[in-house]
């Protein structure tokens, strides 16, 4: 679980907020930390419960990670933190009308008492009517923490009575270290921050059996784009159809190959680090003196264009071999 001080660095906006309200003592009754999944908005209403309940805080705020309620919280039992989730689809009334009546006892370990309502933007109808109730009339030493990924998705109204803290996507950079400090291999690692800002689907992707395979079976196209129409073709007979199936399967292989030819853009450029593919590094290098700058930018936005026609339902066999000729008309290796 990170630390207050790793989130100023993922996270500097939103920790600032967090970190005035628990300075100055400022603590709102009620917040709403909104962003994509992954941003670590569940970690941070974690380490604000600790920052609350902590025996021995370092300074004002940061836990100790040592005594008694910050283990509870860390394990999910602290008897005055409490998490609600969905119930299947949906946060229900009765799961908010339980949490009222557990809140309207007093503490067991003190006065203060906090909530954390995960994919808030799930509730029904009924259910947020009735947390807007609680929100409005909040006990003394009450706090709540809600989660959302759509927060247009929540009532207005209870976004007026709490403390918007937006969690912005992770840097594609923060992203890759992140990843290669979890073990993801160095030359995955750029192509997952390039493909997502999300840590959980970056780790995820990293590892499907599938993805590991669709990469070797893009790489294998473009080589053989390099060579010959026909090649090229048997390829996507072969491998390709065989492999991308669903609609977002070959998205997803559309994206790979368009990110080889950004590849040999950020060789041209002399950016280099930037490199997603940098295991191909040597090949790509010397591609890209063989490619135009003129002939780049149509390869890539012919690939751009099958992205769009995919999306509008077009023949998918048709839609790649109408591609591999486009990609070939572009090429100086033909």
């Amino acid at each position: 679980m990170k630390t207050w001080e790793q989130f100023k660095t993922v996270q500097p906006v939103a920790m600032k907020m967090i970190e005035n309200s628990l300075e100055k003592n400022r603590v709102a009754h009620a917040y709403l930390f909104d962003g994509e999944r992954g941003t670590g908005k569940r970690e941070a209403g974690y380490l604000f419960a600790k920052s609350l309940f902590c025996d021995d805080p370092i300074g004002r705020y940061i836990p100790c990670e040592q005594c008694i309620n910050c283990k509870r919280i860390n394990h999910g039992n602290h008897p005055d933190v409490h998490v609600i989730e969905p119930d299947g689809l949906s946060i229900k009334k009765g799961q908010i009308q339980e949490l009222q009546a557990e809140f309207s006892k007093t503490g067991v370990e003190s006065n203060k008492k906090l909530y954390i309502i995960v994919h808030a933007d799930k509730m029904t109808v009924n259910a947020a009517n009735s947390l807007l109730k609680f929100l409005e009339e909040p006990h003394a030493e009450t706090m709540a923490i809600l989660l959302t990924e759509q927060v247009h998705r929540i009532l207005p109204t209870i976004i007026s009575r709490c403390q918007l803290i937006n969690f912005r996507p992770l840097p594609p950079e923060i992203l890759k270290d992140n990843l290669q400090k979890e073990g993801v291999h160095p030359h995955m690692a750029p192509l997952l921050a390039s493909l997502t800002n999300n840590f959980d689907e970056a780790m995820q992707l990293n590892s499907e059996e599938w993805f590991a395979q669709a990469r070797k079976i893009v790489l294998k196209l473009y080589e053989g784009l390099k060579k010959s129409p026909l090649q090229a073709m048997v390829g996507l007979q072969d491998e390709w159809f065989a492999h991308f199936k669903e609609k977002s399967q070959i998205e997803r292989g559309l994206e790979l190959l368009l990110l080889i030819y950004k590849d040999l853009l950020y060789i041209q450029i002399d950016r280099g680090e930037q490199l997603v593919f940098p295991d191909y590094r040597q090949q790509l290098e010397a591609d890209a003196l063989h490619t135009s700058a003129r002939q780049l930018s149509d390869q890539m936005t012919a690939i751009l264009e099958a992205k769009r026609k995919l999306i509008s339902n077009m023949n998918p066999q048709l839609l790649l071999e109408q591609l591999v000729l486009e990609l070939q008309g572009g090429s100086s290796f033909v």
